[in-house]
């Protein structure tokens, strides 16, 4: 993919711009449809009347035979009936589609982001791209959104066209009467094509000055972009609850104001769109609207003289000013349509940078085994791994080994590759170098989905949805209900779903019911942990999912968690050790490296090791 910086090529324009059709066409068939056929019979409209109302002026000014005159009024007003009924019809169908259009970009972006490999998820320069996208249909209206619009455009240039063409023909072909003495030179070839270039060249010269102004204000998305940063990152901060406290306390109003009242205002009256308005940008806007007035004022007087020759009726006059007035102007739209385009590829770049980001994990094939035993073997073979884009091991060389229906801790202090380690052993991420195993087989070999099937997880980053309570338990909006109460009950929930008026089918939190319920932090995890013990997978993992809890309450927590586990391996991760005691094996980890492994007791035998120095600094939380 170019770079922002690279020349638009016109080929460039219609490859990517085609492309983008290709991809939005199957979430929205009608609408490009919709846009074209709204933007032709706009066009062709207004001809129809022009026509009309030209013979109707030349039966006034001639003969005015009733049976002409009553007959032409007639069709001229069904005419003019039927075109403004079928014009909002039309309109109406393009604007629900285009608001459909809108939904359907969201879906392509959406079904990108779900089809990304989570390394590439959970990568900064992924959603900063996604972001960009959204940036500049906010504030310039750049992207898909401006491709339907030009597609319209261009579909009303295009019929415009061909239409005036039709009513401008015989204004050239109709002869100046030999008695019309020197204007009979409006007759001669050289003086007919010469002021067809003329047109033409007016036509097309306006909206390339046009294109112009637009490529100025191109020129300012990124000051565009940082100056919508920064007004939705401040502009709101005071409407959000979490910060209410510490922007009372700390006076951060201030620092809000700071950066919207005096950094980077482009749009402000003497920002950088206001200067490029009263120079470059604005004089070309000037040129532009100037050619198309000598245009407008060579049509008529080319008109008036030819009908004052005697080639036409004073009626046509009307029909032929209209006609190649809207000529002019199709060719305008055309020629600027594309152009639009042409400055809208820089930005359509972004977006498939964005959704040409490749999935580079290897997708295997095996299916795991239904081993009614449940009985699965997890080795880590001298793993070690480090994030994209980073230098720095976060995991080291790790050797370790656990089956199913055991306990194991891992402990370690912030940064030492707790979580690293559960995420290589979901497969979240794959080690750069050497192997996971489960039962044996390298861990790539299995079926991408069948493997995460064998895991419930409660990361210490969890979240829940604005949505009734059984289905964030259940992930999903039909469900096994009493299975969904005793995972609750397991989880500790019991009593505050007891006094929940509505039970399972309350909503959680106030974005979309008046009478949602906030839940504390503590309750946030124990829902959680009930939607990890309704999936009822082979190895349930905990991390951090009681850091809201105080130590005895986490330690109750841990105890009745290990009895409602049974025969599935459970695996706890925590700054505090009360979940070790029960555990049937202990990893201690330090600087990405396993440096201790063993039992409580034997590990705490050690008084010179890692362990020992942890459970001590604790012991005082953990003691009646």
């Amino acid at each position: 993919m170019k770079s922002s910086s690279e020349k638009v090529t016109l080929k460039e324009t219609l490859q990517i711009h085609l492309r983008a059709y290709r991809d939005l066409r199957p979430y929205r068939p009608g609408v490009f449809a919709a846009a074209g056929i709204h933007g032709a019979v706009s066009a062709l409209s207004p001809y129809a009347t022009v026509y009309l109302s030209a013979r109707l002026i030349n039966e006034l000014a001639g003969a005015r035979r009733p049976e002409v005159l009553w007959p032409l009024v007639g069709i001229t007003l069904a005419v003019t009936a039927g075109l403004v009924l079928l014009t909002g019809a039309l309109s109406h169908w393009k604007e629900a589609a285009y608001d459909q259009y809108i939904q359907a970009q969201e879906k392509l972006f959406t079904d990108k982001m779900l089809s990304l490999d989570f390394a590439d998820v959970d990568n900064a320069q992924t959603h900063d791209l996604l972001s960009q996208v959204r940036q500049n249909k906010v504030w310039g209206g750049w992207g898909f959104c401006l491709m339907l619009e030009a597609f319209g455009e261009i579909a009303k240039g295009a019929a415009g066209i061909l239409g005036a063409i039709a009513l401008t023909v015989s204004l050239f072909t109709l002869p100046v009467p030999a008695s019309a003495g020197r204007l009979v030179v409006l007759n001669h070839p050289l003086f007919v094509a010469l002021l067809v270039v003329v047109l033409v060249l007016a036509a097309v010269l306006a909206p390339i000055c046009t294109n112009r102004s637009n490529q100025c204000w191109v020129s300012l998305a990124d000051d565009a972009k940082l100056t919508n940063r920064i007004f939705h990152g401040f502009s709101y901060l005071s409407n959000e609850k979490e910060n209410s406290l510490d922007i009372r306390m700390y006076n951060q109003h201030k620092i809000a104001n700071h950066y919207l009242l005096t950094t980077n205002n482009v749009f402000g009256a003497n920002g950088k769109a206001a200067r490029m308005a009263r120079g470059s940008m604005g004089a070309w806007v000037a040129l532009g609207s100037s050619l198309s007035a000598v245009l407008t004022g060579l049509v008529y007087v080319f008109v008036c003289l030819k009908a004052w020759a005697g080639a036409f009726g004073v009626g046509s006059i009307t029909q032929y000013v209209g006609a190649v007035t809207a000529l002019s102007t199709s060719i305008s739209t055309l020629v600027e349509s594309v152009g639009i385009l042409q400055s809208n590829t820089v930005f359509m770049r972004t977006i498939y940078q964005f959704l040409d980001i490749p999935n580079q994990m290897y997708q295997g094939t095996l299916t795991t085994e239904k081993r009614s035993d449940r009985q699965y073997e997890v080795e880590f073979r001298d793993v070690s791994f480090k994030y994209p884009g980073s230098d720095v091991w976060a995991l080291r060389h790790v050797n370790m080994k656990f089956k199913v229906g055991e306990r194991m801790a891992v402990v370690g202090e912030n940064g030492s590759g707790k979580t690293t380690f559960i995420k290589l052993l979901c497969r979240l991420y794959d080690p750069q170098e050497g192997k996971i195993l489960l039962n044996g087989i390298d861990i790539r070999k299995y079926n991408y989905r069948d493997y995460m099937n064998l895991f419930s997880v409660v990361f210490q980053d969890f979240q829940l949805l604005a949505q009734p309570l059984g289905d964030n338990v259940a992930g999903s909006q039909t469900y096994d209900r009493p299975k969904v109460r005793q995972a609750l009950i397991d989880a500790g929930f019991g009593d505050r779903l007891n006094s929940l008026p509505q039970g399972l089918d309350t909503m959680l939190f106030k974005e979309f019911a008046e009478d949602g319920v906030d839940v504390s932090g503590g309750e946030a995890q124990k829902i959680a942990i009930a939607r990890a013990l309704y999936k009822n997978a082979p190895f349930i993992i905990l991390d951090e999912p009681t850091a809201a809890l105080d130590p005895i309450a986490e330690a109750e927590i841990y105890a009745k968690f290990n009895d409602i586990a049974g025969d599935k391996t459970a695996v706890y991760i925590s700054h505090r050790l009360s979940s070790c005691k029960f555990c049937d094996e202990i990893a201690v980890f330090d600087h990405g490296q396993v440096i201790q492994q063993g039992t409580h007791d034997s590990l705490l035998a050690d008084e010179d090791g890692k362990y020992y120095a942890l459970w001590m600094a604790q012991a005082q939380y953990y003691t009646e």
